[in-house]
């Protein structure tokens, strides 16, 4: 115990944590690797289970509402750390490793799930045959989590060790930070609690009373509704606390990307085809529009037709992606197949930092879940046909297995999981071939968006896990217990979202309304079309695709640019806010160490401002789904509605700045 005392005294990481190590040079964590630390606890395990429920129905709310699912890894270890130095818990930072790796499962789980499982309640309200229940919901999460553990593992080595120093792993390297300065003071969940609070009971105000409008439009005057109807120009901004501290994460750079490819839409694309094609009805792959351009509103223009460029652009940045990785692959592939050429004893031999789950541990595994997923698909999805099984199988695991490397370099390079692009891939591969073997209509559709949320979340819990590696490398836990104890996280997280999922589409519906999930909607444009019989507007896909290859000349992110191009206007532009907010917080002295200071204090705060705004929304939405609805439609259809939510904002934008900056 006395040595373990001792290593309580961190000072920081290791001068070598973030540069490449030199020929012979060895990198020590924290923890050594020599030693045993508590790690898997009774107190670390409850706590994890906690986070991945509050923070499932957190994000589930929030990626359903904005499109994106806001990395839960941050607030977990800033809770985890405030609970841990409350409870003045000795040699915690293991412990808190646990708590937030089974904690972190929320946000992977999520994303997975609201990509594409939504769109089957979306499709349902239009085909009333199609049958959803929570069992789906709940296995494909479960399956495509567990998929998305087992096929990583291999890959961990490379991502985590040998490419020590070459990858920023953004999102691991702040939540590790956090972990390290709680062992240091555990001070931090201060002002993420205060934060949390305020936006907490601002997104609330709007969602329970409506106080004041969500969002803030070019509409609130006769001109601006002039512009919008003539000339389709519009400019509209979400005035909510969760999507400015999501903008404050992102970041300016990304977040100037997204919002160029949604304002090259909303400002160039919709103003453009009503110029040219205004007295044209365009239906060709859509037989139910009946309106010339010129006589829709921008949003239907969006809807209908430049929603579909976007869809393009994110397909073929994840065909990108896979190219740029294959090397990886290979590489990754070699290192698990040396490993299972090895002998047993030499498992024992490993130093404890260096210990995964054995290579025939996740074969069973792997082996077990693609089972298990074949009589998913046969007995439920399938309904008996064992043609459509086998494809469904062979396209589920090939497509899994080669974007696990996407997602992971995705993620250990800017942070940010391509999962929506790559998936919509899927579904259109998984479409065509789908209906090539005879399934098509309703249960087509059902078949594709399953497989689709399969494939989603096995990706986007590769593209998670390898932070919670990462950060453990860092900090020298024991890689196999974290392993093991994801799965435990994984059920917990699917039950959520399945649960969760359920209640938002009963209170709000996904179609349209304050949930409008604009990933699934997307989603469901794809499938429909393709298993209807009606031609899919490849043209629009194509011109997406072109775009997203130049953007790659010329070394612009195309997926950022693409996903802007679909996600609702007044959802990106608060990302520019937030992250203008960062930029201006983190460049006002010439004292770099104050701006790194004040940079980490506005993480905080946007950490709190997310998990408050959208806890706060759940509460709002089990309100509304137990018949409280207190909003006054009437003054929310008032321009002064939308005039007084603009000086809210900037009253919310001000607190974040001024508390921000000061820092001890």
């Amino acid at each position: 115990m006395k040595e373990h005392q001792e290593e309580d005294k961190f000072t920081g990481l290791p001068e070598n944590a973030f540069r490449e190590l030199k020929p012979g040079e060895v990198y020590n964590p924290l923890m050594s690797p020599s030693k045993n630390y508590p790690e898997v606890t009774f107190w670390s395990v409850s706590w994890g289970i906690a986070m991945a429920i509050l923070f499932s129905a957190a994000a589930a709310y929030l990626g359903l509402k904005v499109g994106q699912v806001f990395e839960a890894a941050i607030p977990i270890a800033i809770i985890a750390v405030g609970v841990s130095g409350a409870a003045k818990r000795k040699n915690a930072l293991g412990e808190n490793v646990i708590i937030q790796s089974i904690g972190a499962c929320s946000g992977v789980i999520v994303a997975g799930a609201i990509f594409t499982l939504p769109a089957l309640y979306i499709l349902q309200a239009k085909y009333p045959e199609m049958t959803v229940t929570f069992m789906q919901v709940f296995i494909s999460s479960l399956l495509g989590g567990v998929l998305g553990i087992l096929f990583l593992i291999p890959f961990r080595k490379y991502f985590v060790s040998d490419m020590h120093g070459k990858y920023p792993f953004p999102e691991a390297t702040a939540t590790t930070q956090v972990l390290v300065s709680g062992e240091k003071e555990g001070s931090q969940a201060k002002p993420l609690l205060i934060a949390g609070l305020i936006g907490g009971l601002y997104d609330f105000i709007v969602a329970t009373f409506g106080w004041w409008n969500e969002n803030f439009t070019t509409r609130v005057c006769g001109f601006g509704e002039m512009l919008a109807e003539k000339a389709k120009f519009v400019f509209k901004v979400n005035t909510g606390a969760a999507v400015l501290g999501l903008g404050y994460i992102v970041g300016l750079k990304y977040a100037s990307i997204i919002c160029a490819g949604s304002l090259a839409v909303w400002w160039i694309i919709i103003p453009g085809m009503s110029a040219i094609w205004g007295d044209s009805i365009l239906n060709a792959w859509n037989p139910e529009i009946i309106s010339t351009v010129g006589m829709m509103s921008p949003e239907e223009i969006f809807k209908y037709y430049a929603k579909s460029i976007g869809i393009g652009g994110i397909a073929m940045a994840g065909v990108i992606g896979i190219i740029r990785s294959w090397g990886i692959i290979k590489s990754a592939v070699g290192l698990a197949a040396k490993e299972m050429g090895g002998k047993g004893n030499v498992e024992k031999s490993i130093v404890r930092t260096q210990r995964d789950l054995s290579m025939k541990i996740i074969a069973i595994g792997s082996i077990i879940t693609l089972i298990l997923v074949v009589l998913f698909f046969y007995f439920d999805v399938m309904q008996g046909n064992l043609v459509h099984t086998l494809v469904a199988i062979v396209l589920v695991a090939g497509i899994s297995f080669l974007f696990t490397t996407v997602a992971a370099n995705a993620i250990a390079i800017v942070g940010t999981n391509p999962v929506s692009g790559m998936t919509l891939m899927t579904l259109i591969l998984a479409s065509v071939v789908m209906v090539s073997v005879g399934l098509k209509g309703p249960s087509g559709m059902v078949a594709s968006l399953v497989m689709g949320g399969v494939v989603c979340t096995a990706l986007s819990m590769a593209g998670g896990f390898i932070t919670d590696l990462k950060i453990g490398y860092w900090l020298g836990s024991t890689p196999a217990k974290q392993e093991t104890w994801k799965f435990l996280g994984t059920i917990v997280s699917a039950a959520t979202v399945g649960g969760v999922m359920i209640i938002l589409n009963k209170t709000y519906g996904f179609t349209s309304g304050a949930l409008a999930a604009p990933q699934a909607n997307a989603m469901a444009a794809v499938i429909e079309p393709l298993m209807s019989g009606v031609g899919a507007p490849w043209l629009l896909y194509g011109i997406g695709a072109v775009l997203a290859i130049i953007l790659t000349l010329c070394k612009i992110p195309a997926l950022a640019f693409a996903l802007g191009m679909f996600i609702p206007l007044e959802l990106n532009v608060p990302l520019v806010v937030g992250g203008a907010i960062n930029w201006y917080v983190t460049s006002r002295s010439k004292d770099t160490a104050l701006n790194t200071e004040r940079g980490e204090k506005g993480t905080l705060l946007a950490s709190g401002f997310i998990a408050g705004g959208a806890l706060m929304g759940v509460v709002s939405a089990a309100m509304r789904f137990g018949g409280i609805n207190l909003v006054n439609e009437a003054w929310l259809n008032n321009t002064w509605s939308e005039v007084l939510a603009l000086g809210a904002y900037a009253l919310l934008i001000l607190y974040f700045i001024k508390a921000s900056m000061k820092v001890k």
